[in-house]
């Protein structure tokens, strides 16, 4: 079974040009670094497939054997690992990955938010107790 997924998961990376693994999808992703990842291809304005981790664990384990990359997000272009959220940024920032997927790069005042926040944790609810 775990071959037959990763010989899935690598068709998948050879038969798109651009391809992000991430935790949930670009319209709801379910992480920061995922949400990063997505909003600066989105910005970029190609089209990319993408694929939710989440569902199964080994997708995961089988995606991680074949690029040898560890965390999630990850970014596959013509078949070759590019790298997670952290690098797709330094990419987008110095235009090397506006050019490495054959798109204009944005002017910066059009640069998307995600791509530089950083995850924000979620707010803490306090309870009045003063009272």
């Amino acid at each position: 079974m775990e071959t037959e997924l990763r010989e899935h998961l690598q068709k998948l990376i050879n038969e798109n040009e651009i391809i992000l693994f991430m935790k949930g999808n670009p319209d709801a992703p379910a992480c920061g670094f995922s949400a990063r990842a997505s909003s600066i291809l989105n910005a970029l304005d190609k089209p990319y497939a993408a694929v939710d981790i989440l569902p199964d664990p080994r997708i995961r384990e089988q995606l991680t054997a074949i690029s040898e990359w560890p965390t999630i997000p990850q970014l596959f272009v013509k078949g070759e690992l590019v790298g997670g959220s952290d690098i797709m940024v330094e990419m987008y920032d110095s235009g090397e990955l506006a050019e490495l997927i054959g798109a204009e790069q944005p002017r910066p005042e059009d640069t998307p938010p995600a791509a530089h926040a950083e995850p924000q944790p979620p707010a803490i609810q306090l309870e009045n107790r003063l009272d």
